[in-house]
């Protein structure tokens, strides 16, 4: 599998090589669409710029995101033309991923440059810890904190599943093994006084096919950690579904181990059927790079990203809102690369 992932990401970037090579030959022709010296791209968003002087050497992104059904494959895919529209040198492109844990080990590989992934694991891999047990890539660095992650778990209503307890015994898709989504349920089961897995049946299936057996009745619940509203999910509640609330004291528990959770609230109507405030847990996602990446491209990244995040957020609704100032928050005590320190301080925000 791994190998295999290697593979496709090493041809990916003899490709994407090539293009870049190929477009320099024509800028130098004098044919290019980018001006390989000084130029100046109008954004679409308020008037604001993204600007990019002097020379610099032709830079790849690749930039790993999340099965391509969910949410974070098409926020990636936005940031990612973005940067290859507006950064003159820079040839950007998103890849479905296995998601958070996959995108980490991917950039600590070099097989990647640029990804999102939940704070703490972003946490546990620099530190080498949990899943990344004598892998620690202490290298990695924080471009900004973006959107909270929510953990939604959706039952089904002939279950009479009320609470996380009340999972014990019953068939439950905790999503792939050793996945970030996995963790999340080990974390808040133990915290609801469960052994994990032992006490459940555990699933291990993606969301797609969890919708559908919740739907068709074959399994009782499912762990969905996902933007809302996410597909998935209003497929389920269409269905006779319902989500639960993780009260105060999962999430105070939570805290005092992992102090990246945060309480957050779906509001009522977000979903098909849902008619009362849904209270969950929470986790911030964070865009991360590879730290050899040189200060000016991750300064020219990150400058690019805010200065059309209203654009970006007119296209998906999980960047919209965004600021600078709540991007180096909540982040895990994280380090920011120094490219994207360099913007945050430029700004006032540090």
């Amino acid at each position: 599998m791994k190998s295999h992932r290697k593979g496709v990401f090493e041809m990916k970037k003899i490709l994407s090589l090539a293009l870049a090579a190929a477009m320099t030959l024509s800028l130098l022709a004098g044919c290019g669409s980018k001006d390989s010296g000084s130029s100046t791209s109008s954004a679409n968003s308020g008037g604001a710029s993204s600007q990019t002087t002097g020379t610099h050497d032709p830079v790849t992104i690749n930039f790993p995101t999340a099965s391509a059904s969910g949410a974070l494959y098409a926020v990636g895919a936005a940031i990612t033309n973005l940067w290859d529209t507006e950064i003159d040198y820079v040839s950007a492109s998103s890849q479905a991923s296995a998601g958070g844990i996959e995108n980490l080990t991917l950039v600590s590989e070099d097989e990647a440059q640029v990804s999102i992934a939940i704070s703490s694991n972003c946490y546990q891999c620099l530190n080498g810890t949990d899943s990344f047990e004598g892998y620690a890539y202490d290298d990695l660095k924080v471009i900004a904190g973006l959107y909270f992650n929510p953990n939604q778990v959706v039952v089904t209503e002939k279950s009479g599943i009320t609470s996380l307890a009340d999972v014990a015994g019953k068939h439950f898709a905790v999503a792939a093994a050793g996945s970030s989504v996995e963790g999340e349920c080990r974390n808040h089961f133990t915290a609801a006084g469960l052994t994990y897995p032992d006490d459940i049946q555990a699933e291990y299936i993606d969301f797609t096919a969890a919708a559908d057996m919740l739907a068709n009745g074959t399994i009782d619940g499912a762990w969905i950690m996902s933007g809302a509203p996410a597909a998935a999910v209003s497929q389920a509640l269409s269905s006779g579904c319902k989500l639960l609330n993780i009260d105060d004291t999962i999430i105070s528990s939570l805290q005092e181990q992992y102090p990246w959770y945060a309480p957050l609230t779906i509001p009522a109507g977000t979903y098909p059927n849902q008619d009362e405030d849904i209270q969950t847990s929470a986790i911030k996602m964070v865009m991360f790079c590879r730290g050899d990446l040189d200060e000016e491209t991750v300064y020219q990244l990150t400058k690019t990203f805010w200065e059309n995040i209203d654009k970006l957020g007119d296209s998906q609704a999980n960047l919209k809102g965004l600021t600078p100032e709540e991007a180096v928050k909540d982040i895990a005590d994280l380090p920011l690369h120094s490219g994207s320190e360099k913007y945050y301080t430029e700004i006032g925000v540090l």
